[in-house]
């Protein structure tokens, strides 16, 4: 699985251990700082790429955090990846963009993408951020 985790939710801890349930190691591939910016924006990330490693490390679900590429835009460099890493199983969120796209790459190695958590449209890092701003400055 892979994900921002800036500002750690109670939906990524069930989303971790929904995937970690799958079986095996759990991998998490952690976006860097630089993409995140390119992802969400300015002012993001809120918590720096090793800040976020040592907060989803400290949680003890996962048994890797692996910092991705800067480059990791095309799914070349997606492959690239896969392939060094090997993983049997790839967990997503039912929100998660490219799903064909993932699928794919996983069959090209063997693997099959596993959609573990259903998105709570509620939760996230970018709506605690809003909601946080708007009671600073009403």
């Amino acid at each position: 699985m892979t994900g921002v985790f800036d500002i750690l939710h109670d939906e990524h801890v069930k989303f971790l251990k929904k995937a970690k349930s799958l079986g095996g190691q759990l991998i998490v591939g952690l976006e860097s700082d630089a993409r995140v910016r390119n992802i969400k924006g300015e002012g993001r990330p809120v918590n720096l790429q090793a800040i976020r490693q040592k907060n989803l490390q400290a949680l003890k679900i996962s048994d890797q955090v692996i910092i991705l590429p800067e480059k990791f835009d095309s799914p070349d460099d997606h492959l690239r990846f896969l392939q060094k890493i090997k993983p049997n199983i790839l967990a997503v969120s039912s929100h998660t963009a490219h799903l064909e796209e993932k699928r794919q790459l996983m069959a090209e190695i063997g693997g099959i993408v596993v959609v573990a958590h259903h998105h709570n449209p509620k939760v996230s890092t970018t709506l605690q951020l809003k909601n946080s701003m708007l009671r600073k400055f009403p």
